[in-house]
């Protein structure tokens, strides 16, 4: 037997302005962008050199929706971004001025640094 996540579906205000983070911020790869009808896209994004678990950017419709952006995980770190050269990334993603809310530490398995996306949402950078 073989199970593996596929997509994590991430809330976004705009699908453009998502690409826009995703890619020219955190140098992630747009994997497709198919539209489906005249409100909603198949929008995927992955980091480069990534596993088979992508991004799927998905607009928000509704007020409850909208409420949500930024806020799906209740404030806590949300998604865990692997790299294999925390300097080189963290020192490209302050030039793109990403906003980091903490600053690298060594913990036990690795060194991490926690960051924001466009929307709030936080990220954990780690390198093990």
């Amino acid at each position: 037997m073989e199970q593996y996540i596929a997509h994590i579906s991430l809330l976004v205000h705009d699908y453009d302005e998502a690409i826009t983070f995703y890619t020219q911020k955190l140098n992630f790869v747009l994997l497709e962008d198919t539209k489906l009808d005249e409100n909603k896209r198949w929008v995927r994004v992955a980091p480069p050199g990534g596993s088979s678990c992508a991004l799927l950017l998905a607009k928000a419709e509704g007020a409850e929706q909208q409420a949500q952006v930024g806020r799906q995980a209740g404030g806590r770190v949300f998604l865990f971004l692997y790299t294999d050269d925390i300097e080189r990334d963290l020192a490209a993603m302050l030039s793109k001025s990403v906003v980091f809310v903490r600053e690298p530490v060594k913990q036990p398995y690795g060194t991490v640094a926690v960051f924001s996306d466009l929307y709030g949402n936080l990220w954990d950078i780690i390198q093990p």
